[in-house]
Order: structure tokens, then sequence, then C-alpha cells
């Protein structure tokens, strides 16, 4: 069994490099096959990842997010709690959308904005 210490404190656990891009992906959470993890993105705990989804640079999907669709999640932004990101929703610099913030259609979180509620659609945010 292959384990790895994604440093939220649990220490080493069962996972593997996605084959596609060879992120780091927990043995618990879900990734599609379609699915682009790049080498330095991780996706942990009871994550879901589907759809055409792009992980990349130093991002992290983890707890029970939702990723789907087209949508992207990149630079050292974080995607966690029950958050749900989709449609072609971008997430990125060092961004984190957590709790229970639903991002749908092209709604883009950038710089250091921190969304930990509600349902966001077509909107920007940057901070």
């Amino acid at each position: 069994m292959t384990t790895y210490d994604f440093g939220d404190g649990a220490g080493p656990v069962a996972a593997h490099q996605h084959a596609n891009g060879g992120g780091w992906v927990a043995d618990t959470a879900v990734v599609d096959d379609a699915v682009w993890i790049d080498a330095s993105a991780k996706v942990y705990g009871n994550a879901w990842v589907c759809g055409d989804a792009w992980i990349y640079e130093s991002a992290q999907i983890r707890g029970n997010a939702f990723v789907d669709h087209e949508a992207q999640v990149f630079g050292n932004s974080t995607v966690e709690g029950t958050a749900r990101i989709d449609g072609e929703s971008r997430v990125y610099d060092t961004a984190i959308v957590r709790g229970t913030a639903e991002l749908y259609g092209c709604t883009f979180i950038g710089g250091t904005a921190v969304v930990e509620e509600g349902i966001l659609r077509d909107e920007q945010r940057t901070s």
C-alpha cells in the first residue's frame, strides 16, 4: 500500500498519484479518470472531483468538497468543507472556498478572497 502525508495532521494515509497529471489523491477521495490533477496539487479527505475539472499548481481540494464539470482550481487556492464548485467556475491565487459555499456558472474567486457560504452564480470576487 502506498501512503502520502497531506500535511493535515492525520499523518500518512493510503493514497496514489493520479494517472492524469500525477497529483496526490487520498484513497478516500473520488477523482474521475478524465480530471487533471497537477503533480503539485492534492485531493484528500472525502472530496470528489468529477467531469472535466482541472486541479493544478498547488491547489488543494479536501474535506467533503465537490468540484465538477469544467471547473478549475489553481494557484495556492483551497476548496474545503462541503463547498461545491461547478460549471466553468474558477478558484485561483490564494482564495479559499469553504463551508457551505456553492459556485455555479462562470464564477471567479481569486486574490485572497474567502467565501464561506451562499450560492454564487456568474460573479467575480477578489480581495
